[in-house]
């Protein structure tokens, strides 16, 4: 198993930034394939950016693509979401996840390891 902490929530005004990281413990954590995920109130959870194991291939919602960027750092077990250019719409509870299926998935139901979350907040 692993555990995952996601940490660098907020409150920011629209145009804004924000990091995202979070921080895993247990088994190997370069062994899976990394995800990021929001869910705004009253929608459902949605894929915002996946990275494969060595940081080599990366994917991300048509809506995030140009603004966000994701990364991670192997030694560190930590996992990165740089936010910029943020807008209200971006609003919502964010989760990492991990995967043990080899290559990014969109969907949810194919991670299997979730964080607890954490909210970013935008003002207009």
């Amino acid at each position: 198993q692993v555990q995952l902490v996601e940490s660098g929530g907020g409150l920011v005004q629209a145009g804004g930034s924000l990091r995202l990281s979070c921080a895993a413990s247990g088994r190997t954590f370069s062994s899976y394939v990394m995800g990021w995920f929001r869910q705004a109130p009253g929608k459902e959870r949605e894929f915002v950016a996946g990275i494969t194991w060595s940081g080599g291939r990366t994917a991300y919602a048509s809506d995030v693509k140009g603004r966000f960027t994701i990364s991670r750092d192997n030694a560190k077990s930590t996992l990165f979401l740089q936010m910029n250019s943020l807008k209200p719409d971006d609003a919502a509870v964010y989760y990492c996840a991990a995967s043990r299926r080899g290559t990014i998935l969109l969907g949810q139901q194919d991670y299997d390891y979730w964080g607890q979350g954490t909210q970013v907040t935008v003002s207009s």
